[in-house]
């Protein structure tokens, strides 16, 4: 009785281990190790400018015209920053975007020091760093394949995704620390010093990307769409990342009055809150990705991590108490990396080499993009019904969409990822063709 759980702890030991497998490659260990300074600095400049705006205007909707102007080029500009990165060499790309937001940071950080800063620059620099965003989000996801090879496609993305976590809890951190003892304007100079990390990794690595051929027009996004319509799974990814990132994210923006009315805190509870979030995100990214990616099902995985995010933001919503408030923000965060990890990699390794940046953005436009409409609803709805209740209707919202997607699609529930990819990559990279629900055979 006793030699199933004494082989289960090495097996999942050694899955554990298994993901961490990409760092072999000497290209992608060299630039993700850049891509891990360069998230702290960003995240030390999000949550400074974020300090400067609120120090400005105190105005809760000068915040949220500033979430909205560095996310709604994403929508816009989505089907030209998707052919342009799978059209275009992705490292020099990067390369550009990366400069860019580098001499913007640098430039915000002259406004601030020199004490000339107003909002209206604030509103300008961050409409610019999301245009540079819409280039370089899915230029990035596409770019890690290029480095890691698609055989290892998906644990690479669990690394990067990681990245994204660690740095989302490091930053903010390091941004309270040196906005109180010696200004904000070290935060935006340490961002820009940042970006040297990840540039000078850019200018070292070498990267195998399969270009689209043809010209850099709206025609190649047009072919990404209409992969889009004609593979059901890959629709359902996007919609359960949509519901994810719709009700989930926009969630956060209403934190701080959770912490202030329903908990009775100040920043240090909001500072509690957001850092339990990360910290859940993380342990999902190390412990909980690993282990569904060995599950068969994986519709029903990626449907029911969002049925229980929601579930817990429904519970988070029930807690006037800050442990039990924390915990549960905690529990439900757990689960919010898996469909995003998984949408992102399994729609790389399904779609053909010289498609997969167009449909990283496809997604990032639906998915990320609509985040200002999210956010503007979510406001509305704890202004009028109160925060805790915005927060239990989006959790509400979340597990009933999800859980309704499952319903209306019996096929999705018994989908297996593994099965569809296997053997196909290199099938495609001969052939140029892509299996649709392992059925129908396109020519691309």
């Amino acid at each position: 009785m006793n030699a199933r759980p004494e082989g289960a702890m090495p097996k999942i030991a050694t899955r554990f281990l298994d993901s961490f497998l990409p760092l072999r490659n000497w290209n992608l260990r060299v630039y993700l190790s850049g891509q891990a300074i360069s998230l702290i600095g960003t995240w030390m400049q999000v949550t400074a400018q974020a300090w400067v705006v609120w120090s400005l205007t105190h105005s809760t909707a000068a915040l949220g015209v500033v979430a909205m102007l560095g996310t709604l080029p994403i929508l816009l500009l989505g089907p030209w920053t998707g052919v342009w990165a799978d059209t275009l060499d992705r490292r020099r790309l990067l390369i550009v975007s990366q400069t860019s937001a580098m001499v913007l940071a640098i430039t915000l950080a002259l406004l601030v020091q020199t004490g000339v800063i107003q909002v209206w620059h604030v509103y300008v620099l961050a409409t610019l760093l999301g245009i540079v965003t819409a280039l370089d989000m899915p230029t990035q996801q596409a770019f890690i394949g290029d480095l890691s090879g698609m055989e290892q496609l998906r644990q690479a993305v669990v690394i990067n995704n990681m990245l994204f976590q660690v740095s989302r809890m490091i930053g903010p951190a390091l941004a309270g620390l040196v906005v109180a003892r010696l200004g904000a304007a070290l935060a935006f100079w340490l961002n820009g010093a940042s970006f040297l990390a990840v540039i000078a990794s850019l200018i070292i690595v070498r990267a195998a990307q399969v270009r689209r051929t043809g010209a850099a027009d709206l025609s190649g996004f047009s072919e990404a769409v209409q992969f889009i319509r004609q593979n059901p799974r890959a629709q359902d990814l996007i919609v359960f990342t949509v519901i994810v990132t719709f009700f989930g994210i926009s969630v956060m923006n209403i934190l701080p009055a959770v912490a202030s009315q329903a908990l009775h805190g100040s920043a240090d509870v909001l500072g509690l809150l957001m850092g339990a979030s990360g910290a859940g995100a993380l342990t999902g990214v190390l412990l909980v990705v690993p282990a569904v990616q060995q599950v068969r099902r994986t519709g029903l995985v990626v449907g029911a991590a969002a049925i229980w995010t929601g579930l817990w933001l429904v519970v988070f919503s029930a807690s006037t108490r800050l442990p039990f408030s924390a915990l549960a923000i905690f529990v439900g965060s757990m689960a919010f990396p898996v469909v995003l990890t998984t949408t992102m990699s399994t729609l790389q390794i399904m779609a053909p080499p010289d498609m997969r940046a167009r449909l990283m953005s496809a997604l990032l436009m639906v998915s990320f993009g609509a985040q200002p409409l999210a956010a503007l609803m979510v406001g509305y709805s704890a202004q009028v019904l109160g925060a805790l209740s915005a927060v239990r209707a989006n959790g509400l919202l979340m597990a009933a969409g999800a859980a309704a997607l499952l319903a209306l699609r019996p096929a999705l529930r018994s989908w297996e990822v593994h099965s569809e990819t296997h053997g196909e990559v290199e099938h495609r990279q001969d052939t140029r063709e892509f299996q649709l629900d392992g059925a129908q055979t396109v020519e691309v």
